[in-house]
């Protein structure tokens, strides 16, 4: 599923225009992005929880080479799904 075709389901299921259905997909996805970017967590009930986790540098190998590189210090996003969201897609 790509960006588009959420609003095209929130455009069916909720009657808003194209342009309002869009607007309103791109405002969720400012938002969550904004929060994240702050560190901030974002739990969402029944489906999950996002969190930016802060990564270490670390020594890694180059696969092709098999020299030795520095892999940089980074911020992750990971994704925990609820027991609901869980259960949804186990039935």
């Amino acid at each position: 599923m790509t960006k588009i075709d959420i609003i095209q389901d929130v455009y069916e299921k909720l009657g808003f225009s194209k342009k309002d259905s869009a607007r309103i997909v791109e405002s969720v996805f400012d938002i969550m992005k904004d929060c994240l970017g702050r560190g901030e967590k974002i739990k969402i009930s029944g489906f999950g929880n996002f969190v930016v986790k802060e990564k270490k540098s670390r020594r890694g190998r180059n696969p092709q080479t098999g020299k030795e590189i520095e892999i940089s210090a980074r911020r992750v996003l990971t994704f925990k799904s609820s027991q609901v969201l869980r259960k949804a897609l186990n039935v």
